[in-house]
This record gives structure tokens, C-alpha cells and sequence, in this order.
């Protein structure tokens, strides 16, 4: 059974930083296009960041503050999150495309999801 699991969500000040892991189960991602999605409530769900096997992207509101980066080994993908604004407060996704498949920016081209980490970032 394929799982993903988020965590490294919580509270933090504006202009702090947070680091989310997304850990996969149930078969390897190392050749799979994965990324992370976001969605405040009352907001449609948007694209944070992928990587692909060489490759990174990420939407123009977070480039320069995170960076996406997996871990072949660990089947682990990461968000590094630096200089939080309260505009970033959401429930952070991590998701997988089917393999072969590269990085979209559209999340229902992405097959496989995590429940969810909170983020909070007060003023």
C-alpha cells in the first residue's frame, strides 16, 4: 500500500523558518516528479514546489524563501521554508505522479497524496 506522510508543520513567527518532511511507503519514488501543494482555507488547493529527477520548480510567491529537495535513500521528500509571511498559513500536501511522468504545476495530474501538514505563521 502506497502511503505519503507529511510532518514538520506547527506554529511560527513570521519571518521564521520550518522545515516539512514527506516520507514515502510501499514502493520507491526516487523516479517519480513529487512536489508540494498548499490550500488556506477558503482557497483552492495551489502548487508550491516540484522536483523532478534534476530539476527544480516552484510557484513565483515562495521562490527565494523555500527549497524543495528529496532523498533517494530515505524515500523522503523536504520543504525548506525560510522567511515565513502570514500569506503561507495552509495545509501543506505532499504529492507523486505516476512514474515517467514530469513535474506539473496541476495538481490532478499528481496520483498519489499525504493527509496534510498544518502550517501556521503569525504576525
Amino acid at each position: 500500500q502506497v502511503q505519503l506522510v507529511e510532518s514538520g508543520g506547527g506554529l511560527v513567527q513570521a519571518g521564521g523558518s520550518l522545515r516539512l518532511s514527506c516520507a514515502a511507503s510501499g514502493r520507491t519514488f526516487s523516479r517519480n516528479a513529487m512536489g508540494w501543494f498548499r490550500q488556506a482555507p477558503g482557497k483552492e488547493r495551489e502548487f508550491v514546489a516540484a522536483i523532478s529527477r534534476s530539476a527544480t520548480y516552484y510557484a513565483d510567491s515562495v521562490k527565494g524563501r523555500f527549497t524543495i529537495s528529496r532523498d533517494n535513500v530515505q524515500n523522503t521528500l523536504y520543504l525548506q521554508m525560510n522567511s515565513l509571511k502570514p500569506e503561507d498559513t495552509a495545509v501543506y500536501y505532499c504529492a507523486a505522479r505516476y512514474i515517467l511522468y514530469g513535474v506539473s504545476m496541476n495538481s490532478d495530474e499528481y496520483a498519489y497524496w499525504g493527509q496534510g501538514t498544518q502550517v501556521t505563521v503569525s504576525s
